[in-house]
């Protein structure tokens, strides 16, 4: 087992990495920007780093600095946590070349699953069902034109790079293609310092369904089941629970078999998630893989009572599944998250500044991943996101009464938060019901707005 890890990253992912730690009886070492002095991941740490100012390039990002307060601190590995350097299969190269272990997957395959139409390909070859869409990435508008047609319109267009919703647009005719194709392209050049693009048949009112999977450097890989990731703004996630609804045991069990080999083939380590679009004959489609921790894994956590952060330490240090996980996992209950972001609930602005009141949420089945703290301050700096409200129930009724009551519980002051907006969506009668997909929350606003006007 390591004797020391230094936490690459900031906030309640920090301080989740922390805890983990210490559990493990591990010592760690934080590293902080300028504006983090007084954050807590800097407080409970072992040790900690200052690394720069404010801003990403010059601190959190900027890999000479990252390494050099590893090896001033003498650590044994490396936990990037999830954005930032997490998949920067670069970083993780220096790490081994440091002779610091990064806890995640070896760096040529994040670089292989990094790349949207490679990673594709690579599902397609090992029986993973995808989109029908282009052969590669696409050279030019006319040759776009050209797959849509075969593919049939609607379209999408998508970023072989990075993610968030930058570089893709729909595609609805002909027509249209050659200016929103540019368009895709300029956008991703500027946010990824990478332009290529593919092409997939887009869904109409899918779901967002996706599996974590842990894997060790044995061969071993086990799927903990799927999340519904529907309930999203402009492809930012917003709500999460587990399990899908729409997944039967047939398919959960058939698509983790799969995606068992599938990721065995290529050599996959530690923790990852594969996400899928769900049309509406229930069948999945592959988009894209993620190979880090997400934000969402405490939903997963809180069904299968199975520690993925500390899963993945274990096996960077080269435990066994099976020692891991101490038998077959036996997902129970329903579980939600709601991620509380420093934004107004109705402008989706950023709200920066001071906490003056901040009364956390607690009980039966609660669970609240945050590095907040009354008097704390909020920088501009960063993403927005403050906390993670996280509740399990018996059914997906009890957690929704439970992560109602919850809400109303968590007093933030100071800052404008999401809170208000998770309870009107948590009341809302189709989200009870069930009907959610990828569209719900744009539909959701609107009505609100015309209900208000």
């Amino acid at each position: 087992m390591f004797h020391k890890i230094m936490v690459a990253n900031r906030g309640e992912i920090a301080l989740r990495v922390i805890c983990a730690c210490k559990e493990l009886g591990i010592r760690t070492v934080a590293i902080y920007s300028e504006a983090d002095r007084n954050s807590l991941h800097v407080r409970f740490a072992d040790e900690a780093i200052c690394i720069g100012p404010p801003q990403l390039a010059q601190s959190y990002l900027n890999i000479p600095a990252v390494i050099s307060a590893a090896e001033i601190a003498n650590v044994d590995a490396i936990h990037p946590g999830y954005g930032l350097l997490s998949e920067n299969a670069n970083f993780a190269e220096v790490c081994e070349t440091c002779n610091i272990k990064f806890i995640g997957p070896p760096p040529q395959v994040t670089r292989l699953m990094g790349e949207k139409e490679k990673a594709r390909a690579a599902m397609k070859k090992a029986g993973v069902p995808i989109l029908p869409g282009s052969e590669g990435i696409l050279a030019s508008e006319g040759e776009a034109v050209e797959w849509a047609r075969q593919v049939g319109f609607p379209v999408i267009i998508k970023a072989s790079a990075g993610g968030g919703g930058r570089g893709m647009r729909i595609v609805r005719s002909a027509e249209e293609l050659p200016a929103l194709f540019n368009a895709a392209h300029s956008e991703a050049a500027a946010a990824f310092g990478n332009g290529d693009l593919y092409m997939e048949k887009y869904v109409e009112r899918p779901r967002h369904v996706e599996f974590q999977i842990l894997a060790d450097s044995h061969g071993n890989v086990v799927s903990l089941g799927e999340r519904e990731c529907s309930l999203q703004r402009r492809h930012q996630k917003l709500m999460e629970e587990s399990p899908s609804l729409q997944v039967t045991p047939e398919l959960r069990e058939e698509t983790g078999r799969i995606l068992s080999q599938a990721l065995s083939n290529i050599g996959y380590v530690n923790a990852g998630t594969i996400e899928f679009l769900m049309d509406q004959d229930r069948r999945l489609h592959f988009i894209e893989m993620n190979t880090r921790i997400q934000v969402e894994h405490p939903v997963t956590e809180m069904v299968t009572d199975v520690d993925l952060v500390k899963s993945q330490i274990m096996i960077a240090a080269g435990a066994k599944l099976q020692d891991v996980l101490h038998g077959p996992i036996q997902p129970r209950g329903h579980a939600i998250e709601c991620r509380i972001n420093a934004e107004h609930p109705e402008k989706f602005t950023p709200s920066a500044g001071k906490i003056t009141t901040f009364n956390p949420p607690g009980g039966t089945g609660v669970r609240l991943d945050t590095a907040a703290y009354a008097e704390g301050v909020i920088p501009p700096y960063y993403d927005s996101l403050i906390a993670k409200l996280v509740v399990r129930g018996r059914d997906r009724n009890e957690a929704i009464s439970r992560m109602g009551r919850a809400l109303e519980m968590f007093i933030v002051e100071g800052i404008f938060t999401t809170i208000p907006l998770h309870r009107k969506i948590l009341a809302d009668p189709e989200f009870r019901a069930g009907k959610i997909d990828t569209g719900f929350i744009e539909r959701f606003l609107k009505a609100a707005k015309e209900h208000a006007a």
